[in-house]
């Protein structure tokens, strides 16, 4: 056995990345269509002949119906598998957005975007639960970060060639033509996705009902890594989230007066930068751990920084390139996010994976939804003064940074215990 390799742990391999490599094209079809509306969001104010706060309500809905499914995703996922449960949010988040397409009322727009959120939410979680299946453990942080990039890369796919598309050819051919994506990705999980490697099943579980849905939630919860993680998901995804669901667009073309393909650009650059710090976060957490928690807090108080200096730069417009440093800030808030997974894989055992990652990833998406309705209520009370409305982006980062150094130092000491612990039985394990 490989010194890097733990008892038990899968083999890895091109097998691996071909089938992970599905999971991931799913989750980057569920990017795509989660992210389309922020590039569309005038268009849609103009379509459904609605105010800001009726605009928010659509991510709003979306992120509500993303954040409340995290627990019942990751308790299916345990006890489904991947690939059933993937399969089915492909089939959600494709009649969502093909309905989106369709719409030409608010009710049936609305309900197309809880759809497209249910199916969505079942993505994520299940593509870390098929990580941890086929590669070693060790690989964890850098899986997780990259599984995030090609996410992003659906992100660049909205902003890109959704924005024009729907400048060349309207509403209904762009959102119904992307629903094609979703279709054929469909076809590839059905055909080819599978959750283990042959020889590594996981033990099975015994599930008895209500019962052992308490305790799968219960015995996550009482784990420190796992609100740790959560609380860090919390405070360090927001921010680029709302920028890039909804509100980026409308801040820089009404708020900061740039054109809306220079807007596009800069939503642009968020993306490229999430993609481009991604992949050196999950290189320098696979390599020092300890250096999770710096991380993370160093993006927030940099995410607050540039924030704060745009939002209070005298005038009426920052400067470009303040907007330019803000957007390439903004692009390590998805890769700090990717931290609060890190912190609650080692904390729970396989069996108990995608519940305790249903739990971290309600954090980002709850702060998300709590910030895009603060943000339209407020633009909605001031007459669309943006500067007010962002500052709420302050009072959810202060929350969670409090959480985040209230729990530190527990899960720390947890997570020394646990490895002491398999050392310990690593030794009493014949070769």
């Amino acid at each position: 056995m490989s010194p890097h390799r733990l008892p038990g742990d899968p083999p890895g391999g091109r097998r691996a990345v071909a089938v992970w490599g599905l999971g991931v094209a799913v989750y980057f079809m569920a990017i795509t269509y989660r992210t389309s509306l922020g590039v569309a969001g005038l268009d849609a104010a103009e379509r459904f002949h609605i105010n800001a706060s009726a605009l928010s309500t659509f991510s709003i809905l979306q992120v509500l119906v993303y954040a409340g499914m995290q627990i019942p995703v990751g308790l299916m996922v345990d006890r489904l598998g991947t690939k059933k449960v993937l399969s089915l949010g492909v089939v959600l988040f494709t009649g969502g957005q093909f309905g989106f397409a369709l719409s030409h009322s608010y009710g049936l727009a609305l309900a197309s975007r809880a759809l497209l959120g249910c199916g969505d939410a079942m993505t994520f979680i299940s593509v870390l639960r098929l990580g941890s299946r086929w590669f070693p453990a060790r690989r964890g942080p850098l899986i997780a970060q990259v599984a995030a990039l090609f996410g992003m890369a659906g992100n660049l796919v909205s902003t890109l060639v959704i924005a024009q598309a729907l400048h060349s050819f309207g509403w209904t051919p762009t959102f119904a033509g992307s629903a094609i994506g979703g279709a054929v990705v469909l076809v590839l999980t059905l055909a080819f996705l599978k959750d283990h490697p042959e020889g590594y099943e996981p033990v099975p579980a015994t599930h008895s009902g209500a019962g052992f849905v308490r305790r799968q939630i219960a015995a996550a919860w009482r784990e420190p890594g796992t609100r740790l993680g959560m609380w860090v998901h919390f405070t360090t995804q927001f921010p680029a989230m709302v920028f890039l669901l909804l509100w980026g667009l409308p801040f820089l073309v009404e708020a900061e007066g740039l054109s809306r393909a220079s807007a596009g650009e800069l939503l642009t650059l968020v993306v490229l930068s999430n993609m481009a710090v991604g992949l050196v976060y999950g290189q320098v957490i696979a390599r020092h751990h300890a250096a999770r928690a710096p991380l993370a807090l160093g993006t927030v108080a940099a995410t607050a920084l540039l924030w704060g200096a745009v939002l209070a730069w005298p005038g009426d417009h920052a400067p470009l390139w303040l907007l330019i440093a803000l957007c390439a800030v903004l692009g390590a808030c998805g890769p700090a996010s990717m931290i609060g997974f890190d912190f609650a894989r080692p904390a729970n055992p396989p069996e108990r994976l995608g519940t305790a990652s249903g739990i971290v990833n309600m954090g980002g998406f709850t702060a998300s939804m709590t910030t895009l309705l603060a943000i339209g209520v407020l633009l909605d009370a001031t007459g669309g003064n943006y500067r007010i409305a962002f500052s709420s982006v302050f009072v959810l980062q202060a929350l969670g940074v409090t959480q985040v150094l209230r729990l530190r130092g527990r899960a720390h000491r947890r997570e020394r215990e646990r490895v002491v612990a398999s050392r310990v039985e690593a030794v009493h394990v014949p070769a």
